[in-house]
């Protein structure tokens, strides 16, 4: 497969605007009950819930309204978590562009250390993939530096912590989260991937710079 066009397509991903319609102000008022988990600022001290700060706005968009839309129907949910999906349930359309531009429009997290171990193992995975089985680099839709692509709701990686991209990759492989449509891209790539794959891409992320 080539995947060429991807690596093209996943270029810089720094947005003069943001490419959701919504009001960073009404988005930081809303935003008190997502300083819980995600830190005042979309920085989590927990490494089990995500940083949002910096994140593209349109995948945030993406992320809440599956969380929201798939709350009342967890059995057929894109994606469900015992914490996220109530708290969608009374966010209504306008309220997730607005926490998606705000939380977009925050300074992203400073980047970590990656594990010196796995390092070697987790960048050739990262850029160039696997041939022997087909998987797709993850720099093809995520960036050479882990910035994302906005317009393709690709979300940036950069700094994120491994904890938490070590359970979204392996949510991903078991099929628990969807999010990747009718594609599977993320579900069929993650499903290649061995246990020892996955730690090593999550903490090669984490230092991403």
């Amino acid at each position: 497969m080539n995947w060429l066009p991807l690596v093209l397509l996943a270029t810089s991903v720094a947005q003069a605007e943001s490419l959701v319609d919504g009001s960073i102000d009404a988005g930081k008022a809303r935003s008190a009950p997502c300083s819980a988990c995600h830190g005042p600022e979309g920085k989590s001290a927990n490494p089990m819930w995500p940083n949002i700060a910096g994140q593209s706005a349109t995948y945030l968009v993406e992320q809440l309204t599956a969380f929201r839309d798939g709350a009342a129907n967890p059995a057929e949910a894109k994606r469900h978590d015992p914490l996220m999906s109530p708290q969608s349930m009374a966010l209504s359309d306008e309220d997730i562009r607005n926490l998606a531009v705000y939380f977009e429009s925050l300074p992203a997290p400073a980047q970590a250390v990656a594990n010196t171990a796995t390092v070697d193992k987790a960048e050739a995975l990262y850029r160039g993939g696997n041939l022997g089985d087909d998987t797709a680099a993850c720099l093809a839709c995520h960036g050479p530096t882990g910035r994302g692509n906005p317009a393709a709701s690709y979300p940036a990686l950069q700094g994120q912590h491994a904890v938490y991209t070590a359970k979204q990759l392996r949510d991903y492989a078991s099929g628990t989260r969807k999010t990747d449509g009718k594609t599977r891209m993320m579900r069929d790539i993650a499903a290649r991937l061995s246990p020892e794959d996955i730690d090593a891409l999550a903490s090669y992320i984490q230092g991403l710079r």
